[in-house]
Order: structure tokens, then sequence, then C-alpha cells
């Protein structure tokens, strides 16, 4: 019963906080930038995350009740976001990465139509691999339950490998590369600051260096975050010894993994003062004014 209420409660939060970055994005124009249109992809991914985590309370104790067919489509659903959440994680880290290493060619280099055509691509591409992928679970639903209320999902050995390359070895070994890239080039930038005696005339545009700094640093977290949350899950994948959990660690490793997509949102609101503002205005209705659109809640 513990478990039931802490799962119903996680995914009422994640559904509700990144339903808030959804209107807030989408709805202030002042927001409409590439790397904000990131987060509103991760976004996207998490709050569909947090409404499949109800039918998770469904599956926790072994039993499945809601038919072989919705069992395939619900692992469908799951894995398509999981791994569009995973390729806007990766996305994020080159966007924080040209940003810092290589400044003066960021606007060049990251802007709104890049961004938003390759989100397109790495949605359509979750969708499109996870079809083949489960392609023969989609023929004949149930074909690998061994008993009723069972409900089983099984890849095939090339297929499994593929994704498990690709959700995760190369996405985290990507972050990784780009983070500790993007580390070093900050402390050795914060250094030449600090030695610099130079007055006025580069004061702004050390300002706005900074701010990028502290963008990289929040969303940083995010990686970090997103890494820990996910490790037990796929070195449980890994290591192969899934059909081994008990009840209490397989409900652990399920939290944790959904958890990583509550944690985003509070993140933003304990690093963003825009966001902060944004939940504000939504709560009070403020957003349903003709003109809030415009608002500069930066």
């Amino acid at each position: 019963m513990i478990t039931y209420i802490l799962m119903f409660s996680i995914s009422l939060l994640t559904s509700s906080l990144n339903l808030l970055v959804i209107i807030s994005v989408s709805h202030f124009r002042k927001l409409h930038s590439p790397t904000n249109l990131l987060l509103l992809s991760l976004a996207v991914s998490d709050f569909f995350i947090g409404l499949l985590m109800f039918f998770h309370i469904v599956q926790i104790n072994g039993c499945w009740l809601l038919g072989d067919s919705f069992c395939v489509i619900f692992h469908y659903l799951a894995y398509i976001f999981a791994n569009a959440s995973t390729g806007t994680m990766v996305m994020i880290s080159i966007d924080r990465y040209v940003a810092i290493c290589y400044p003066l060619h960021y606007n060049t280099k990251i802007t709104q139509k890049k961004v938003q055509i390759c989100v397109s691509l790495c949605w359509t591409w979750s969708v499109v691999f996870q079809s083949l992928n489960l392609m023969d679970n989609f023929k004949q639903p149930g074909m690998y339950n061994s008993c009723l209320g069972e409900c089983v999902i099984v890849f095939n050995y090339i297929g499994g490998m593929v994704d498990l390359i690709l959700s995760f070895v190369v996405p985290i070994t990507v972050m990784l590369v780009l983070y500790l890239r993007i580390f070093v080039v900050a402390v050795s930038q914060i250094r030449a600051i600090h030695s610099h005696t130079a007055g006025l005339t580069l004061h702004g545009s050390v300002n706005v260096w900074k701010s990028e700094i502290k963008v990289a640093g929040s969303l940083g977290v995010v990686v970090i975050v997103f890494l820990i949350c996910l490790l037990p899950a796929f070195c449980v994948t890994l290591t192969g010894q899934d059909t081994l959990l008990n009840t209490s660690a397989a409900a652990f490793v399920i939290i944790l993994f959904d958890f990583n997509s509550c944690l985003n949102p509070i993140i933003y609101a304990f690093f963003y003062s825009w966001f902060r503002k944004a939940i504000k205005l939504i709560l009070t209705l403020k957003i349903l004014q003709s003109d809030s659109c415009d608002m500069d809640i930066l």
C-alpha cells in the first residue's frame, strides 16, 4: 500500500510539474529560445512518463489486468518516451557545450530551426526504432506470457543490444565527455576572468558568459540527476538480473527511474527565476489575459 501511494503521488506530481513547464515555455514568447525548446521536449516526454506511472501501479505486484494488447502498447509508449528523454538530454549537453566552448559561434550553430529539426528527428527515431523493436510483440500480443495476468515483452538479441547501446551506452558516454569538457573550459575561463584587470569594456561580455555558465551548471545538475536515477535500471538490464528481483527491489528501480521525470521541474524552479514567475502567472490565471504571452518574465 505504501508503494502504491508513493507511486501515485510521484505520478501526479510529475505530470503536474511538467505540465507547468510545457505551458510556460509554450505560452511566453520571451522563453522561445533554442535551449528552452529542448527543455520543452524534455518536459513533454517527462509528462507522459508521469502519466504512464499510473499503469506501473497496476503492474507493480506482478499482475497485469488490462489485456495483452494494451500491455504491448504500454511498453511501446514507455520506451518511446524514455528514448526521447535520453535523446533530449544528449542535445541539451551539446547545446551547453557549444554555448560554453564556442560562445562566439553559438547563435549561428544553434538556431531555433536547427533545434526544431533535431527534436523532431529524435522523436521520430524513437517511434520508428521501438516499432521495429517490438514488431513481434505487436503481431502476437501475449505470446511470451506463461500464465494469465502476466505482461511480458521480449526483444530479440540484436534488437536488445542495439537498444542498450543507443539508449544508454552512447548517450551516457556523450554526456559525460561533453560535460567534462565544459567543466575544464569553465574553470580555465573563470581563472582568466579573475586574473583580468581590464575594466568596463569587458563587463557586459563577462556577465553574459557568467549567465551561460549558470545555465550550464543548472542543466549539468539535470544530467547528473538523470544518470543517478537511470543507472540502477540499466545496471539490472546489463547484468541480466531483472528476473531475480523481488517485488520491493523491482519497485525501487521503477520508482527511481520514473522519479527522475519529477525532479527536472523542481531543479528548474530552484535555478530559474523565469519558471517561478511563470508558475505564479499560471496559478493565478493571469496567462488568460490577452497580452500575457508578451510579458517579460526573464
